[in-house]
């Protein structure tokens, strides 16, 4: 009988990256509030683009939650409306 070989090459930076990303997704899904920062991340617009195209939406308003000078936003709501008002551009 042969002696079998089997080689396998592991390529670590994509298996990071598959794990960071659903780690990422993870939290996301668990996630109750947002901020303005972390809208940027997620969406991958300026925090000043999400003011002026999206947050002035009144649909953004009714979800806006306040304490002091700090906003946050429910989250699934919040992708909820951003995906309704990016359907209508």
């Amino acid at each position: 009988m042969i002696p079998a070989q089997v080689t396998v090459n592991i390529d670590e930076t994509a298996i990071r990256a598959y794990i960071n990303k659903q780690l990422d997704q993870q939290i996301h899904e668990s996630l109750l509030l947002i901020d303005l920062k972390k809208m940027a991340e997620i969406t991958s617009m300026s925090p000043r683009y999400l003011e002026e195209e999206i947050l002035r939406d009144p649909r953004m308003r009714l979800i806006e939650r306040r304490k002091d000078r700090k906003r946050w936003w429910l989250y699934k709501e919040a992708v909820d409306v951003i995906q309704m008002i990016l359907e209508e551009w």
